[in-house]
């Protein structure tokens, strides 16, 4: 069985028992689960999870929408946390423009200052951008190349906008709309990305794929995900090669 990495989750929004979660996505072949950090307490959550557990890996952030949080002591404790052997990234960090839950100056400063954290500790920085196409491109390639990585989590973007990441040093992450019925433009640039510039990820527990749309989602379905991209690629699920974003990892 193809082993698989959920790159982006967050288990601690789940509510249900870890240990459980974890046993499931292992018999679905998913032997690694990236914890996502949205905010410092959040990022705790995920550290104290890949402590427990072999499986679980951390990141380390703070979300858009908790932008304001990250001020200078916070700042300090993220640096803190990311010095740990099992935090693999720093985010999810960026822009959000679609739901506006802080301010546009607020998020622009703690995105540069999360970028700036990165590099500093040579990290990969995993990036949300929703409906801040432009800006996010615009603050990315200040800080390019990202020599030790970037992952565009959720990429919504066009297939212009997946080279400019790549040719930063970035990967693109795909989640379940790509199995959602009116997804074709998605698919379509899943087709023409390099399967060694793609990586997966189930965001749980949101973005369940089809056909559990609506639910709970759980890093269980990545298997749904990687079997839609093997169909895509044309590629048998168990030669699907995809590669891992994060070094320290292994």
């Amino acid at each position: 069985m193809t082993e698989l990495i959920d790159t982006h989750a967050h288990l601690d929004l789940l509510q249900e028992d870890p240990a459980e979660v974890i046993r499931r996505a292992g018999k679905a072949g998913v032997t690694r689960i990236v914890s996502v950090g949205i905010d410092i307490n959040s990022s705790r959550k995920a550290l104290e999870a890949a402590w427990e557990f072999p499986e679980v890996y951390a990141t380390v952030g703070v979300h858009p929408h908790n932008a304001p949080e990250l001020d200078g002591e916070s700042l300090k404790k993220l640096v803190r946390m990311a010095r740990e052997n099992k935090v693999v990234a720093i985010g999810e960090t960026g822009l959000d423009f679609y739901r506006n839950l802080s301010s546009r100056k607020d998020q622009e400063r703690a995105f540069q200052a999360q970028l700036e954290l990165a590099l500093e500790l040579s990290l990969p920085v995993v990036v949300h951008d929703r409906e801040a196409h432009l800006e996010v491109m615009a603050i990315l390639e200040r800080y390019a190349p990202f020599k030790h990585g970037l992952i565009m989590h959720c990429f919504s973007g066009d297939y212009a906008m997946a080279e400019a990441v790549i040719d930063m040093g970035g990967f693109i992450s795909v989640a379940g709309p790509v199995t959602f019925p009116n997804a074709d433009r998605l698919r379509e640039l899943v087709r023409k990305i390099p399967l060694k510039r793609l990586v997966l990820e189930t965001d749980c527990p949101f973005l369940s794929p089809h056909p559990f749309r609506g639910r709970k989602n759980f890093p269980e379905r990545l298997r749904i995900i990687a079997e839609k991209v093997s169909e895509l690629k044309e590629v048998p699920l168990d030669a699907l090669s995809l590669p891992n974003p994060f070094p320290k990892m292994g």
